[in-house]
């Protein structure tokens, strides 16, 4: 009797079973366009500066010349070459915290041979690059998998640990291989002869003198092939289903064990050759800041898609635009960087919270059971 009588509560959540990919997108565009009228408030509010010459600055920092536009497609390719690298694991539920330090390895392996290797044929060279950058962040992928798969390891602690020793490896190389004594810096490789260095001339009579078309190339082709592996192979399929419950992979005959350290050996060796493009085809050097965050902000795009390699190229771009526009604000409106990094963080927390309304529905009191 007591439960009968028991008010309703006037607003209730309720998880969505589904919601058409328009409606999603929808809801995905309208909080970019709410957060922008939040931003634009904030900006007047704050600084009072028209809030389109803001919105115009921040354009054409990322778009407004084409050195910037391919400054800005070289970043959006390399965040989308991380996040593919990644989703694998996290489709798999295996926290893989661990792309920073896979990275940093695959660009120390891509140094050495820069440096050692720089009289060898150039297509021996590149090739190198690609086996070395690969293996290494395979081996650095492998490890934390090898242990959760056979002693239950913690894989978030640990790679998120493996990153810290890729950190030391690489600084320890940064004094191994200075250009300075004592500078601690590896400075730019092989500048005077550009030898092992990914054309940057490639298609120019299309894209121009200055292009990263090669980068975008190799990431976009990964990008297909993970589509294609995660949906309509029997390892995606795999994947799939230790990431919904390892007891029913198991109970399937599939070897649990076997698919975690394989799916983390690709991962690592994606973002290893992601460090090799980093140093042989942006950075032409390498540091402590190779990676430079990208490995965490890689996890968001690959949540945010929902795994869909595809979805990665817009929200890559979009993460990447509005860094670019943030800096430009920042320096042609004199304001502190933390001004435009305000922005950033509204906009990403409107992206973010949208999440919510696509996964789940209010229901309004009398009304929400009807409908």
């Amino acid at each position: 009797m007591e439960a009968m009588n028991k008010k309703e509560p006037f607003l209730r959540i309720a998880k969505r079973d589904s919601l058409p990919f328009w409606k999603a997108w929808l809801i995905r565009i309208g909080a970019v366009i709410l957060a922008l009228a939040v931003c634009a408030v904030l900006i007047y509010g704050v600084t009072k500066l028209n809030p389109l010459a803001v919105y115009q600055a921040m354009f054409q920092g990322a778009l407004g010349a084409p050195r910037r536009i391919w400054n800005t497609v070289r970043d959006t390719m390399l965040l989308l070459g991380i996040a593919v690298a990644i989703t694998p694991a996290f489709k798999m539920r295996f926290w893989n915290i661990g792309a920073e330090g896979q990275i940093l390895v695959g660009g120390i392996a891509t140094a050495a041979v820069l440096r050692y290797c720089a009289n060898l044929p150039t297509g021996v060279m590149f090739l190198l690059m690609v086996v070395v950058s690969v293996a290494a962040g395979l081996i650095w992928g492998l490890i934390p998998a090898f242990f959760k798969a056979h002693w239950n390891t913690n894989e978030t602690l640990f790679t998120l640990m493996m990153n810290y020793v890729a950190i030391q490896l690489t600084a320890f190389f940064g004094i191994l291989w200075e250009s300075i004594k004592g500078s601690g810096s590896v400075g730019t490789i092989n500048s005077a002869t550009q030898a092992g260095w990914i054309p940057t001339n490639f298609l120019s009579g299309i894209f121009g003198e200055f292009n990263y078309s090669i980068n975008a190339i190799i990431i976009l082709a990964i990008t297909v092939f993970m589509f294609v592996y995660l949906k309509y192979t029997k390892q995606g399929y795999e994947i799939a289903v230790i990431g919904e419950s390892e007891n029913t992979a198991r109970y399937a005959g599939i070897n649990v064990k076997k698919v975690i350290m394989r799916t983390m050996a690709l991962s690592g060796a994606i973002s290893g050759l992601v460090g090799f493009i980093i140093v042989s085809g942006s950075s032409h050097t390498i540091s402590v800041n190779t990676a430079g965050g990208r490995g965490f902000t890689a996890i968001v795009v690959s949540w945010l898609a929902k795994f869909n390699p595809f979805a990665m190229i817009l929200i890559s771009f979009l993460l990447i635009f509005m860094e670019k526009g943030a800096g430009q604000i920042a320096s042609q409106f004199n304001l502190d960087q933390s001004a435009s990094d305000v922005l950033t963080g509204i906009i990403l927390f409107f992206i973010l919270g949208c999440e919510f309304f696509i996964n789940y529905r209010l229901i309004v009191r009398g009304k929400g059971e009807k409908r």
